[in-house]
């Protein structure tokens, strides 16, 4: 089966490395078509949808004991040297507790905790050196802003190109999935350019699975944007934040210089077009640490971050688009139109009651279909308990019941076209106003909102509100319009037109002595 860790490497060879079919198919293993198969779909941006099979459960033995031998080894090296025990010493006492595995499994585990916690306690570090468009950090960070006032606590995603240490920051409601892809996305089109590799920590949205070393096994659906974009993903050791240490400083340093005091704006876009600005401002204003201008000596000889990042820039790779970064998931339609997602509920069309529906979240706005078709289409919602309705969807449903119009919660403040608008105020309180009212809206589904509003004009300038006159109206519209008259042309003129001589006539005319001499015959 070809993984999608298979497809990046095969992408990534073939795009970046500049490598031939032949050679790439012989490395991995594969057929030279299905390397010929993943380049041409990758260069019409598909191919990037494969499923992983999972073949083991690591330590499925010593998996239940493991918070117990940790706590073991925890102890044991607070202990002196001549006092601590032998990895066989606990062994036994697993054993004692239930533990069914061998030794070997606890041995190996303890020798790579070792590892671990030396690599963990470490006082000393190796300074990195990162070549241009090479690698970007990436990273979570939660900051308090004042939105439409009121402190609002904003995850924000941190990214920072390695070489020439450009910042980008932009501010999201949650750390889902959909809003990981959308500040990769934000970021790219921001540097105008892709480095060659990403590091991350495990963070759930990207690594499923962390196994012993640096063997990770990546989010499905991670990968696709990793392979889309060539990107190549490099997860760190878990708890060693210094594997990214560039990024982990700028939380620090940007929380001092763009959150504090604490920014206050209106909505969550006003605050990060001025994040992207002050990303600009801070890189052209911040000496690099490593880059130097040549032609100057002593204090300000350090290049801006901003110049090395415009250096830099035409190195890292052509911007390949967008990717369609949601998070898919299925859900059921009630009775009331309503899908429930992250704890809100969305409205669809009527006549998606009674099906599933698939929910396409993305960052900023939740697509519902049914049968790949669109039925219903909203702004996301990041509260609680909160209802997103379109009044539209429920136009079909108020030919029933036409007098929900007047109580129904998606009618509420419902802002209709000024000429609608007006025509809806002239019939409340009549009889049949709110039937009349449903089937003017009911119009709009089949001759857009656009004709209603103008027929409802036309209806107010002759001072009448009527649900068949404003139908009349529309219906007039929709008539053909007369051909025009046909020109006769001057060769098929007749010389002697025919004049229309109505006396001949009369001589059909019968006289009254006739008539009279006709009568006494009979």
């Amino acid at each position: 089966m070809i993984t999608v860790d298979t497809i990046g490497r095969v992408r990534r060879a073939y795009f970046v490395q500049g490598r031939k079919i032949k050679a790439i198919a012989r490395e991995l293993r594969l057929a030279r078509n299905t390397v010929r198969d993943i380049v041409r779909a990758g260069e019409a941006g598909a191919a990037t949808e494969r499923r992983y099979v999972r073949t083991g459960q690591p330590l499925p033995r010593l998996k239940a004991f493991v918070p117990a031998l940790e706590q073991m080894l925890v102890d044991n090296a607070k202990r002196p040297s001549r006092e601590r025990l032998t990895y066989q010493r606990m062994f036994e006492e697993l054993k004692l507790a239930g533990y069914a595995g061998g030794y070997d499994n606890v041995r190996r585990y303890a020798r790579h905790w070792a590892v671990r916690e030396g690599e963990r306690t470490a006082a000393a570090f190796v300074p990195l050196v990162f070549a241009p468009g090479e690698a970007y950090q990436f990273d979570w960070s939660h900051e308090i802003v004042m939105l439409d006032g009121a402190a609002v606590t904003v995850k924000v995603a941190q990214v920072r190109l390695c070489h020439s240490r450009m910042p980008f920051v932009r501010a999201y409601m949650r750390e889902a999935q959909e809003m990981v892809f959308d500040a990769h996305e934000k970021a790219f089109a921001f540097f105008k350019g892709v480095p060659r590799r990403g590091i991350y920590d495990n963070m759930k949205t990207a690594v499923e699975t962390v196994f012993i070393g640096k063997d990770r096994k990546f989010n499905r659906r991670f990968e696709q944007l990793m392979s889309h974009h060539l990107v190549e993903p490099t997860a760190c050791t878990p708890a060693a934040g210094w594997e990214k240490g560039q990024v982990e400083n700028q939380v620090g340093t940007l929380r001092k210089r763009f959150f504090a005091p604490r920014p206050s704006f209106k909505s969550l876009d006003d605050l990060n077009g001025w994040l992207a600005d002050k990303c600009v401002a801070y890189a052209k204003e911040q000496p690099h640490p490593e880059q130097t201008d040549p032609g100057h000596e002593g204090p300000g000889a350090s290049k801006t971050v901003f110049e090395v990042f415009e250096a830099e820039r035409p190195v890292l790779m052509a911007y390949r688009g967008a990717f369609d970064g949601f998070h898919a998931t299925a859900a059921s339609v009630s009775k009331t139109c309503l899908v429930r997602f992250d704890r809100n509920k969305y409205s669809v069309n009527a006549s998606a009651v009674g099906r599933p529906v698939d929910i396409y979240a993305y960052a900023d706005r939740i697509v519902l279909k049914q049968d790949g078709v669109v039925v219903g289409e909203h702004a996301r919602r990041f509260g609680r308990n909160q209802t997103a309705y379109d009044p539209w969807h429920y136009v079909a449903v108020l030919a029933r019941k036409p007098g929900a119009l007047r109580n129904g919660a998606p009618f509420k403040n419902w802002p209709l076209p000024n000429a609608i608008e007006r025509v809806r105020k002239k019939l409340t309180g009549t009889a049949d106003g709110d039937r009349q009212m449903v089937k003017i809206l009911a119009a709009v589904l089949s001759d857009g909102l656009a004709a209603v509003e103008a027929a409802c004009a036309e209806s107010l300038a002759a001072n009448i509100a009527s649900a068949d006159v404003i139908l009349n109206v529309l219906a007039r519209r929709q008539q053909p319009q007369p051909p025009p008259p046909i020109e006769t042309p001057d060769r098929l003129a007749l010389s002697l037109p025919p004049i229309a001589n109505c006396s001949r006539y009369d001589a059909l005319r019968v006289k009254p002595a006739a008539m009279e001499a006709i009568h006494g015959a009979l």
